[in-house]
């Protein structure tokens, strides 16, 4: 299971919590980063990093 702590990011100065990972359009869950990817363990959604976007 996933520590939920390491999912989310506090931002002191606005006061407002913004997810780290993106979200599965198919879906809506929570998708894992294998550093070349983003890929949905639920549904098999997977979406491959371009160079430039690292």
């Amino acid at each position: 299971m996933a520590q939920r702590h390491k999912l989310y990011e506090y931002d002191y100065n606005t006061g407002k919590i913004t997810l780290k990972r993106k979200l599965c359009p198919r879906c809506g869950r929570i998708m894992a980063f294998h550093g070349n990817r983003h890929s949905c363990g639920y549904c098999g959604y997977t979406i491959y990093v371009k160079e430039e976007e690292k």
